[in-house]
């Protein structure tokens, strides 16, 4: 095979899980080709312009600990800043931003177009091409023209691999409204035997806010003071809300009638989900409003959220207004809503179906079992959601980078990460509706809080050469900080009402906060951020150590790894189910085998034993 160019790393798709796949191979010292069909639309938000939410937000502040970009991004580019869940407790917080999409757009394209090691291709990746006699990537078509012999391949086509539109009874081929379908990719991966399945996502109609009467609709304002994203970016927000500059935009809360679920219900035959044009699987936790209405047919109303797309335009993203109704009943449906009289739609809905790869077929690293060098990130792998790809791209990209360069791969567990649960739920449970992340997915959520993501995470990303030795140097002086405070409060005692007690006793009280401490003269952490995590830690620490020891074997689990080679009908005392499900698993830690379905905790002893053996057997 004659290549035209070479590149160490190839990464397919310019969309949120492309961009941090081809920034962190970048980063590592790859030399990086980012293909996208139209270098200009890096970066688009095609529906809702947000980012973060429940657990979301957590994972941008994950790939932000790894010197990601989206967090930082998204503080420059806010329109309105909120923290989520701020009545509960910490671990299930997360904040959330409402984007300027072109703003954040641009934003994108200039990172992209700006970054060492990285040169944007625009075209279409045609083919995939592998090592002759092997299951080996070796290089990438673009166009059916230039041909770039690579080691590592990522592949984040998002909806557009066969991506085929509907609104109503219409349906045409595209990757989302207005750009073309990926149509020639999905041969490759039927000849190399990969399965293809079909999701569906969805987005509503945009609105012309000049045809919004507002006067009679809920606000709802942003945070003050705005909450970031980024550990890196200047405390208490970005650009936009320093003084006499731009301020936060707000939202604004309506709700559907009995009149909406009327129409709805009389025309639900000409809908492409029920009218039965559509086959692939839709996500059940960002449902259309079609869906909505027969799945809680009990329900008077549903929330809508008008949220703006830009600072300037007049583009209105009607939040939770999903469908795939002919346009002329969009129109009629929308204008059936509280301040929506007289609405103007500017694009209509539409529903989308793709192909997507069950991601059972990769391991934890997002490589793919069947072909070597090939990685698989974002809604390509059957999930939702900008911020799921973005944390899955951050993890191809990495492990694309370091297969390229001769090193070894890693992996985010469980206990220590969001993208770790998400990868690992995917990869292990496989999926069979577009996977969506919640809070309640993760056994270790006291530890896995929207607040510490950098203390979690800056040792390995620094170790893996995401994080600079400042930035490495800056977050290991404040964890030593906050162990300092946490140690003085632990062993400084107070007097209260006679009676001696520890400062770490008296702060775990639930009405006792810094506040209360300096006002007795205790001393207190002077940088905001030191005094958080004390403070959590403290009134916290009896649920995080009970935490701590329910999952103490699960943690063991994971330090023991499972060779690649390993041959599973050779272990004595496992059934021949068993065999099989770990044989097409390829579990890589013994934690990762234990949770696979049907896999019992004798199953996981024998395996143990079986292990400790061949040890004993190599080390004489």
């Amino acid at each position: 095979m004659v290549y035209d160019t070479e590149f160490d790393v190839v990464v397919i798709g310019g969309g949120h899980a492309g961009i941090e796949a081809a920034l962190a191979s970048a980063k590592l010292g790859a030399k990086t080709a980012l293909v996208t069909l139209d270098k200009e639309k890096v970066g688009l938000m095609p529906c809702n312009p947000a980012i973060g939410g429940i657990a979301k937000g957590i994972v941008v502040r994950e790939i932000d600990a790894f010197g990601g970009e989206m967090g930082k991004a998204i503080d420059q580019t806010g329109l309105q800043y909120k923290m989520l869940n701020t009545r509960k407790g910490p671990a299930v917080r997360s904040p959330r931003a409402q984007a300027d999409k072109e703003e954040y757009r641009k934003y994108m394209v200039n990172k992209t177009q700006n970054t060492e090691n990285l040169t944007v291709i625009e075209g279409e990746a045609t083919n995939i091409f592998l090592k002759p006699h092997s299951n080996e990537v070796e290089g990438v078509e673009i166009e059916g023209k230039i041909r770039i012999k690579t080691k590592s391949i990522v592949v984040t086509t998002g909806t557009f691999l066969d991506g085929l539109i509907h609104i109503g009874d219409k349906k045409f081929p595209a990757g989302r409204m207005g750009e073309k379908p990926a149509q020639k990719l999905p041969e490759f991966y039927r000849k190399t035997g990969f399965p293809l399945v079909r999701f569906k996502t969805g987005t509503p109609a945009r609105l012309d806010k000049n045809t919004i009467n507002w006067s009679i609709l809920e606000e709802a304002p942003g945070d003050e003071p705005p909450p970031k994203f980024s550990f890196w970016t200047e405390p208490l927000g970005s650009y936009w809300f320093k003084e006499g500059q731009k301020e936060q935009i707000p939202c604004y809360i309506t709700y559907t009638t009995e009149k909406t679920h009327k129409i709805i219900r009389e025309n639900l035959h000409r809908t492409a989900l029920y009218g039965g044009a559509i086959t692939g699987v839709g996500p059940r936790y960002c449902p259309s409003i079609e869906d909505k209405i027969v799945k809680f047919a009990d329900k008077a109303r549903h929330t809508v959220w008008l949220e703006p797309e830009t600072r300037d335009g007049i583009s209105i993203y009607p939040n939770g207004l999903s469908t795939s109704l002919p346009e002329e009943i969009q129109w009629e449906m929308y204008r059936s809503i509280p301040g929506l009289e007289n609405v103007v739609l500017l694009k209509p809905a539409y529903a989308i179906e793709y192909d997507v790869v069950p991601p059972t077929e990769l391991y934890p690293t997002l490589e793919t079992k069947r072909v070597k060098g090939l990685y698989h990130a974002g809604n390509f792998n059957g999930t939702t959601g900008y911020e799921e790809a973005a944390g899955q791209g951050l993890v191809a990209g990495i492990n694309a980078a370091l297969r390229a360069l001769g090193k070894e791969p890693f992996y985010l567990r469980r206990d220590e990460s969001y993208i770790g649960v998400m990868i690992d739920d995917l990869t292990t449970k496989g999926v069979i509706e577009p996977y969506r992340l919640f809070t309640s997915r993760s056994e270790y959520r006291l530890h896995l809080r929207q607040d510490n993501p950098i203390l979690r995470l800056y040792e390995k990303a620094y170790n893996l050469g995401m994080l600079t030795y400042q930035q490495y140097k800056m977050v290991k002086e404040m964890e030593e900080d906050i162990k300092n405070w946490l140690f003085f409060y632990q062993k400084e005692t107070m007097d209260l009402n006679g009676k001696k007690t520890t400062i770490f006793n008296y702060l775990q009280r639930p009405e006792v906060g810094m506040k209360d401490l300096e006002k007795q003269g205790i001393p207190v952490p002077e940088k905001q951020y030191v005094a958080e995590e004390v403070e959590i830690n403290v009134k916290y620490s009896g649920y995080f150590e009970r935490e701590k020891k329910i999952n103490e074997k699960m943690r063991h689990l994971e330090s023991i790894k499972i060779p690649e080679n390993i041959d599973y009908s050779k272990i004595p005392g496992l059934t021949k189910e068993a065999v099989q499900k770990l044989s097409k698993a390829k579990p890589i830690t013994l934690a990762h085998a234990a949770r696979l379905e049907g896999i019992t905790p004798a199953a996981i002893t024998a395996i143990m034993i079986y292990l400790q053996k061949q040890r004993q057997k190599v080390n004489g």
